[in-house]
Order: structure tokens, then C-alpha cells, then sequence
């Protein structure tokens, strides 16, 4: 005999141990199923910087509800942990402590001292990751975490760069990049953040050398004038096409510059002269490249002027800024200036502007590697969920520059490059040289460079599964089956892991990549530690349960689409799981333990109303098995609240009610075996989305053995259809509803029971209600039914229509007039009172002319909802005076 359900359930005596209990058994391990076809997610790894917020508990709902509806569904499911090492968030961390504790720098502790602080950051927080994950509920294998900077991750690295290097893929070469002059590094487009700032356009006058007049030319950074090497027009720009060849003087220096025509140039903008500075813009260096033009850097990495810019060397940035203005307008040559909002690029660590300029740097060929990445999803080898984000991939591959890998950072992983200290010589290989191949010196330095973080992560979907050794679990599980990500980084890391697969494992790393949007603030706000409106979902998991946090999650999805968060829609949340369990309970408390194996007699005396369960219930499992396979992860998880709560709970269970209690064997069995069936299925649907609370009224269930995390998932059964059973239930519960609705509108308690009379010409449907007149006892309070005609229908009836039945019910049974009439004059009263109260506080235009308009709004929200009141209060009236 099994244990009682508790009457109420607490998940903090269940979740931390049902966990354990998954983990100990082995349950996440894809071995569970070692005859399944393989399904593979591989987890976007966590940043080791601080604890999981919103976005992550999404992402990794998400993900778990995948693997769990697969692992169920018979597939070696593998959902594979790991987190990222994230180079400059780390460095930025580490860096600060070192500074808050020991009053020192990285370059005082050195290289190898600085690292042993890092590792032991890197330990500690992805152990802190790790456990939060848990706590969700995360069904990932443990046992196969990785961690971009273990020993595996690093030598899959080492593998590719040489592999591109030796493609003539990788080079190093002089280029515009991001530079951050605080962390002092280059920088990803991943890692600048744009922000609006109110600024200044800077109009200066270039006067031309021949004499004949000035360009007027307008820039946000003056300072970077000190660079230009030209100015460029439209070459079909006839103000200008006079001038094409000729010179101008650069103000300040005293410099000749060329005037180029270039396509680039926006007619339209300003005055249609655009200064060119190719080593500090990347649309100039495109220009420059194209007509010659000399790069001239200005600026240090500390932000501060060097030689070049003459007389300002040695001046940070934004004083130079003041000094080239104040210069400018000594000599008359600042024609004026004007108030400019633009977009200002910051480190996303720091919120340092962000300077572009020309760098030695490492970077990859990204022409050869776009192509085939492109061709991967045009010809659904991969696919978009939804689909309208491929076209973000195909617009930045189809405009990608080269991707400059370096950074200036000691934590990640160090360019595999070495040079000979005695010729020079660059050697690139996967392990450290020991002597110089072309010298023989024994004198070699390694790259002080690291990689960019993305690089490590675009060879996630295979260097988790042993790449670049052939391992069973690659052979097994790659490609994967489904990536799942936000909207942000599509370009950033999965078009790296697309190009990098296609190049590395010949195929792309995963069949779908599903996406979706941002948790955002009840407002619609992003969530960030600046507006301080971000949750901690390991306090909503404290609060609410962590089922609760994931079925809200998932509730409120739709793929590509972000959601608010309500705390309103988590207690709704926690209020369905408690339905769930009071309903388990109920049912377990009703039913027989050998119930399972009265399954013969069961069948053979089901009932129409145990018929329509069971052929909605087989309904519900095709359409949430449709669902899940089309990522409608949110559909279908409202479709079994909907069955659960209205059909199972409110429908069903007070239906077999008077069964359950009554005297005849057979038909307590039908309903006993029904019911347990219906509770099963829907805790097999249910357990993906909420784990820990389907777990735990499974282990109550006469007749289960084993766990729900590795039970069957439910499929359609062609023999579980019932349609003429569902057509007469549903009818039912409409003449339920109906005389539900009269007894509500008249106000009439369930204690009072009312005679209920019938006209119908179709004989099924009097029999049928004949035949139901127990559910009608028990859900719509009445007392018998009687078919009559239309002569019988007298005033007093009130009626109510069910497709071609209509139904009468004797209004003095359910009503005293006398006093109705007395009640409905007293709420008459005192509505009239509300009435006149706010239409005298709506006509004092001292009210209406100060108050806040959405004060005012509520007063007239009141006094439409006290006339409508009353509307209906007199209709009742002038009905029984009547």
C-alpha cells in the first residue's frame, strides 16, 4: 500500500532530494537509453563572472524541456553542460580584486601569478554556476562538463588555429579594429555596447592649396582630424567634380591632402565632404584602401596623443579634443557647431569609448569561411526557429569583414605563435616548438596575445565531444540536434560555430537553432544592474518553486519573442501546481491499489463521460506531440494547464464524483481506472515543463514502477477515440453551464434545488439527459428533469438554449420576489449613492483641471461601472415588479 499524499506540497522538502536521487541513478546520462537514436543540445556556456540571472533560467528551461520530452520519448538524449572562461569579463574581475586585495597589478604579480588567481576565480564560479543549474532543475550530464580552457577544450584550439593557419585562413597583418584604451585590448563586435549621446557636430573649414576657397567638412572627433590623409565627395557630386585631384590644406598641421571621389560618400549629408582618416574609421579605411591614402594613427593605447599629432602629443584624447577646437577657432576656421545625437560605442565591461584604429593583430579570412555558412541554411542543412532570423545571419555574412582574433589579456587561451630571439623566425604550431627550424636556436618566445573567447566558442558543438580526437561520443553525437539561444548572439557565436564546423567536421554542427527573445521587465525594459530591475531567479525558485519559475517561463513563450515577467503569472503558476497536486490527492484517496489490475473490467463498463476523458485526453497528447516537435514549447504547455485544470479537474472529477461514492462495482472501477490513467498521462505531459512535482505524485500512483523522468512519453491511440462520447459529454456540460449561468444571474445559492423542463424533437438528447440526471444533481443543483411542451412554458419560466433543446426553469423556485424586490431596491439605494458621489467629484473642475489625468481616469472608470451596475439592477427590478 503506498504512502498518503500530504495535504499541502512543499518543494523544499522535495526538489534538492528528487535531484539527487535523477543524478545518483544515472538518469542524465544518454546511456539511460543506450538503443535510442541519438539527440544532442550542447548548452551556450555561462560566463565564470557571477551567478545565472533571467536570461539564463530561460535559455536553460528551455533547453531541459527539449532534452526531457526526448529522453522520455525513448532518444539517447544528451544535453551537455560547460562554461566559458570569458577572457576580458574575467580579466576585468580578477584584476579588480587583485587591486581591492593586494594593492597590486597583474604586470607587478606577473604572468604565471596572475593566472594561478585566475584559475582559482574560474574554479569557484563555475562550481557556484553549476549548482544554480541544479536548482532549476537542469537534467544536463555532468558527467561530460567541459569548460573552455580545460585541457581538451585548449587542444582543440590549438588544432584549428594551425588548421586555418595552414589554410592561409589565419594571418597577421595591420588592420582597423575595437580598442578599448582601459582594458587596453582589441575588441569582438560582441564586446561594444552602443549607447545614444547627446554630442557635438564639429563643422572646419579645409581650405584648398590653390587658393580658391575652403571644404567644409563635419566630424564628432575633432581630435582625429590630426589624421586625415584626404577628404572625400561623390564622384557625381557637381559641386565638387571640379575639385577631384586637387589638395587641401590640413588645418593645424599645415599637411597637403588629396581630394578623392568615392561612392561612399552621402551627397545628401551635411555638406557632401567627408574627412578621411583610415586609421582611425573603418568606413575611411575602407575608403583609404581603395585610393592609396597614407594611415596615420594619432593615438596611443592609453588614449592619449603620440608624435603625430604634433604639438598635442602627449595630451589624453578629450583634452586634445578642447585644445584642436579652441586652435580652430583662433584661426577662423570653425565654421560652427551644432548639437549631435549619436550612437557612442562602449567597452561592454567597462563603459570606456570605444576607439577604433589600426592595429597588428591576428585575424581570420572570413570570405572563404562565409560562403559555405550561408549556403548551410539557404539549403536547410540548418534552420532558423523562427526562420525570420536567418535573415540577420545572411546580412552579417554577407557583409563580414576579417575577424580580429588577438587580444591584449593574459587569461584565455595564448596564440599558439612562437618567434626566434635569434633570426626572428614566426613558427605556428599546435605544441611548442623546441628549437627554431630555421636558425636551430633553442631562444623561442610565445605569443603574449590570447584568442578572442568567441574563437574557443565557436568550436563548442565539437570540441565537447573530444574533437579533435575521433571519441564515440563525436561519432555518436555530433552534429547535435538543436541549438537554443537568444536572438543577441546569432552572429557572434552561432554563425562562428556554423563556419567553424563546416570547416572542421565538413557538416554543420546542428540541424535547427531555435530562438528565442529577452526576459524583460513588467514595463518591457531589459533587465540590467543600472535600472536595478533584475531578478534573481534563485529567490523566485526560494519563493515559488522552481516548477513554478519554469512552467511560467515556457507559458509566456513563443519562439523569437521576448516576455515580461509578472510575478502575477508565477503565483498563477504555483496555483495550478497546487490544483494538481489537491487533484492527485482527491484521486489517490478514491482509488483501489490493485485498480491497475482491474484494467479488463474497467474497460468493458466505461462510461460515456470516461470515454470523452480519454478520447480529449488522446486529443490533447497529439497536438502537444505536434507542438513540441514544431518548438511551440508555449502552446503546448497552455493546452495541458487547459485540459488539466478545466477538463480533468473541474469537469471530469465532479462528474465520476457520485460514482466514486455509489454502491455499483463496475462503473466505481470504470471511473477509479480513468481517472488513474487521465492523472498518469497528464504527469507524463506535464514533467518536462515542471519535473519535481510530476516526480512526486508519480511515486504515489497505484500500479507505477520507476520513475516519470524515464517513463514513456504519451502518444496518440487510435484506440482511445470516441467522438459520439465526446459530442454527448460536450453537451452536457453545456446545459451544465447554462442553467449555471440562469442560477448565477439570479443570485439563487447551490444549496437550493429547482425542477429543470425540457422541449426537444431529437429523442437521443431526452434520453440523454434522462439518463444524466445525477450530473445534473450534483453540478447545476437541480431536482429532476421533465420533458414538456409548449403549452406547459408559463411567465414565470426562464429559459436557456443547447442546440435544438431548450431548457426551462421555474423562476419562483429559485426566487422569493418579495425579497429579491427588497434587496435589488436596497443595492439600488446605495448605489445611487456612489453615483451621485463621483458625478459631483467629476463636475468639480477644481478636481479635474489638478489631478493627475489617471485619477481623474479612475473616477470615470468608477461612475461608467456604477451606471452600468445599476442599469441591470433596475432591468431585475422592473422584471419581478412586473
Amino acid at each position: 500500500m503506498k504512502k498518503e499524499m500530504s495535504k499541502t506540497y512543499d518543494p523544499k522538502e522535495v526538489e534538492d532530494k528528487t535531484y539527487a536521487s535523477w543524478q545518483q541513478k544515472g538518469y542524465f546520462k544518454p546511456e539511460v537509453n543506450p538503443d535510442g537514436k541519438p539527440f544532442t543540445i550542447v548548452m551556450p556556456p555561462p560566463n565564470i563572472t557571477g551567478q545565472l540571472h533571467m536570461g539564463h533560467a530561460f535559455d536553460g528551461t528551455l533547453q531541459d524541456v527539449l532534452t526531457r520530452y526526448k529522453r522520455m520519448d525513448g532518444y539517447a538524449a544528451l544535453w551537455l553542460p560547460g562554461t566559458d572562461h570569458a577572457s576580458i569579463a574575467t580579466e576585468v574581475k580578477v584584476v579588480d580584486k587583485l587591486r581591492e586585495k593586494e594593492g597590486k597589478t597583474k604586470q607587478e604579480i606577473g604572468r604565471e601569478a596572475y593566472l594561478e588567481r585566475a584559475w582559482d576565480w574560474a574554479l569557484t564560479y563555475k562550481t557556484r554556476i553549476t549548482d544554480q543549474l541544479k536548482k532549476l532543475g537542469a537534467s544536463c550530464d555532468w558527467s561530460r562538463e567541459r569548460f573552455t580552457m580545460d585541457e581538451g577544450c585548449s587542444q582543440a584550439v590549438n588544432e584549428a588555429f594551425v588548421n586555418l593557419y595552414d589554410k592561409g585562413l589565419i594571418y597577421k597583418g595591420s588592420r582597423i579594429i575595437n580598442w578599448c584604451t582601459t582594458c587596453k585590448t582589441a575588441l569582438s563586435e560582441a564586446e561594444v555596447e552602443y549607447a545614444e549621446h547627446q554630442g557635438n557636430l564639429w563643422h572646419i573649414r579645409y581650405p584648398l592649396t590653390d587658393g580658391d576657397g575652403y571644404l567644409v567638412v563635419a566630424t564628432t572627433r575633432p581630435e582625429t582630424m590630426l589624421g586625415d590623409s584626404g577628404v572625400a565627395v561623390h564622384p557625381e557630386d557637381e559641386r565638387y567634380q571640379h575639385l577631384i585631384g586637387k589638395n587641401v590644406m590640413l588645418p593645424l598641421l599645415d599637411k597637403e591632402i588629396i581630394i578623392v571621389a568615392d561612392d561612399y560618400v552621402d551627397m545628401s549629408f551635411g555638406t557632401g565632404v567627408v574627412k578621411m582618416t583610415p586609421a582611425h574609421d573603418p568606413n575611411d579605411y575602407e575608403v583609404g584602401l581603395r585610393h592609396n591614402l597614407e594611415q596615420i594613427r594619432v593615438l596611443n593605447d592609453d588614449g592619449t596623443m603620440n608624435e603625430l599629432a604634433g604639438k598635442y602629443a602627449g595630451m589624453d584624447r578629450y583634452d586634445c579634443r578642447k585644445a584642436v577646437v579652441k586652435d580652430l577657432e583662433a584661426l577662423g576656421l570653425l565654421e560652427k557647431i551644432e548639437d549631435h545625437q549619436h550612437n557612442v560605442g562602449e567597452c561592454y565591461r567597462c563603459s570606456t569609448t570605444v576607439e577604433t584604429m589600426t592595429s597588428e593583430q591576428w585575424f581570420v579570412k572570413m570570405e572563404p569561411l562565409a560562403g559555405p555558412a550561408l549556403d548551410a541554411v539557404r539549403q536547410h542543412k540548418t534552420d532558423f526557429i523562427p526562420d525570420r532570423f536567418s535573415k540577420i545571419y545572411y546580412n552579417w555574412l554577407e557583409n563580414i569583414r576579417d575577424w580580429c582574433i588577438s587580444r591584449q589579456l593574459w587569461w584565455g587561451h595564448r596564440i599558439p605563435a612562437y618567434y626566434c630571439n635569434d633570426c626572428g623566425e614566426m613558427v605556428v604550431a599546435k605544441t611548442a616548438p623546441d628549437h627554431c627550424p630555421k636558425c636551430g636556436s633553442t631562444h623561442l618566445t610565445q605569443d603574449e596575445d590570447v584568442l578572442d573567447t568567441w574563437f574557443s566558442s565557436g568550436l563548442w558543438p565539437f570540441s565537447t565531444l573530444g574533437w579533435p580526437e575521433n571519441s564515440e561520443d563525436l561519432k555518436k553525437f555530433y552534429p547535435t540536434s538543436v541549438l537554443v539561444t537568444g536572438y543577441d548572439i546569432i552572429f557572434f557565436w552561432v554563425a562562428r560555430m556554423i563556419f567553424m564546423g563546416l570547416f572542421e567536421m565538413g557538416e554543420t554542427p546542428f540541424k535547427d537553432v531555435y530562438i528565442h527573445g529577452l526576459v524583460r521587465d513588467s514595463q518591457g525594459r531589459k533587465m540590467s544592474k543600472s535600472l536595478g530591475n533584475g531578478i534573481d531567479p534563485l529567490e523566485l525558485i526560494e519563493t515559488y518553486s522552481a516548477d513554478a519559475l519554469r512552467f511560467t517561463i515556457i507559458t509566456g513563450n513563443s519562439a523569437g519573442n521576448d516576455i515580461r515577467w509578472q510575478d502575477e503569472k508565477v503565483e498563477s503558476s504555483r496555483n495550478f501546481l497546487n490544483k494538481i497536486w489537491n487533484a492527485a490527492r482527491f484521486v489517490l484517496m478514491n482509488l483501489d491499489d490493485d485498480i491497475m489490475d482491474k484494467k479488463e473490467t474497467a474497460i468493458a463498463h466505461l462510461e460515456n463521460t470516461d470515454k470523452w476523458i480519454l478520447s480529449r485526453m488522446n486529443t490533447i497528447v497529439a497536438e502537444v506531440n505536434h507542438n513540441m516537435t514544431k518548438y511551440e514549447l508555449g502552446i503546448a504547455a497552455s493546452k495541458i494547464y487547459d485540459f488539466a485544470w478545466s477538463e480533468y479537474c473541474d469537469w471530469y472529477i465532479e462528474l465520476v464524483k457520485p460514482r466514486l461514492y455509489g454502491e455499483e462495482e463496475t462503473t466505481k472501477v470504470a471511473a477509479q481506472y480513468t481517472l488513474r490513467v487521465v492523472l498518469d498521462t497528464i504527469l507524463r505531459l506535464l514533467h518536462p515543463f515542471t519535473p519535481f512535482i510530476t516526480e512526486e505524485i508519480n511515486g504515489y500512483l497505484p500500479g507505477t514502477t520507476g520513475d516519470i523522468m524515464v517513463a514513456q512519453w504519451p502518444h496518440f491511440d487510435d484506440t482511445l477515440v470516441f467522438p459520439e462520447d465526446e459530442k454527448q459529454v460536450e453537451f452536457l456540460m453545456e446545459a451544465i453551464r447554462s442553467i449555471r449561468n440562469i442560477r448565477a444571474e439570479m443570485d439563487v445559492p447551490n444549496s437550493k434545488k429547482t425542477q429543470l423542463f425540457l422541449i426537444c424533437d431529437n429523442p437521443e438528447h431526452l434520453t440523454l439527459m434522462a439518463d444524466s440526471l445525477h450530473y445534473f444533481q450534483k453540478l447545476a443543483s437541480v431536482s429532476t428533469i421533465l420533458p414538456i411542451t409548449k403549452a406547459d412554458i408559463q411567465e414565470n419560466y426562464v429559459s436557456a438554449v443547447v442546440e435544438d433543446l431548450e431548457i426551462y426553469i421555474n423562476l419562483d423556485e429559485l426566487v422569493d420576489k418579495e425579497k429579491e424586490i427588497a434587496r435589488l431596491e436596497a443595492e439600488k439605494k446605495k448605489l445611487q449613492q456612489e453615483i451621485d458621489r463621483v458625478t459631483q467629484k467629476l463636475a468639480n473642475k477644481g478636481f479635474t483641471d489638478k489631478a493627475p489625468e489617471k485619477v481623474v481616469e479612475v473616477e470615470r472608470e468608477k461612475q461608467k461601472k456604477f451606471l452600468e451596475t445599476m442599469e441591470k439592477v433596475q432591468e431585475r427590478l422592473d422584471y419581478f415588479k412586473k
